[in-house]
């Protein structure tokens, strides 16, 4: 493919020269086509008539998490749109699932501390339990002996 160094429009390799401006074109290398629009957005990759058709279940993920899953799947699972909508909302489950469980470790650091502080109160109390049955004994064995 040849290009314009002056108005940069393209044409075929049998060319020489511009037809617009008369410039003599030079050759550019084959280069991947440039995408305009949002690398996020897969809507291209769906059938029009799929979105149409699916997508109050292809919302249905997101607002209502595993439960919306399970629907959407039973409700749609030939829809490509639908499932692609089911992975996304599933990505986002295990996201939170996983930022729940680490906000809980925190917790789980003083757990040890809340277990050894009930094996002290635990053990504090029946020693004064054992210290007490023993003056019992100890104050009957002194009333029998009178």
């Amino acid at each position: 493919m040849k290009v314009c160094t002056n108005c940069h429009l393209s044409f075929p390799d049998s060319a020489s020269h511009c037809a617009q401006c008369g410039a003599p074109l030079t050759t550019v290398a084959d280069q991947p086509p440039v995408y305009s629009g949002d690398p996020l957005d897969h809507t291209a990759e769906f059938d029009p008539a799929d979105i149409s058709a699916n997508k109050v279940f292809a919302l249905i993920p997101y607002l209502m998490g595993w439960f919306g899953v399970i629907i959407t799947l039973l409700a749609s699972s030939s829809s490509p749109y639908a499932g692609f909508h089911v992975r996304q909302a599933l990505k986002i489950q295990i996201a939170a699932l996983l930022s729940l469980v680490l906000a809980i470790i925190p917790f789980l650091g003083s757990l040890p501390l809340l277990v050894q502080l009930l094996l002290l109160f635990s053990t504090l109390s029946a020693s004064s339990a054992f210290a007490a049955e023993k003056q019992s004994k100890r104050l009957s064995f002194q009333a029998s002996n009178f």
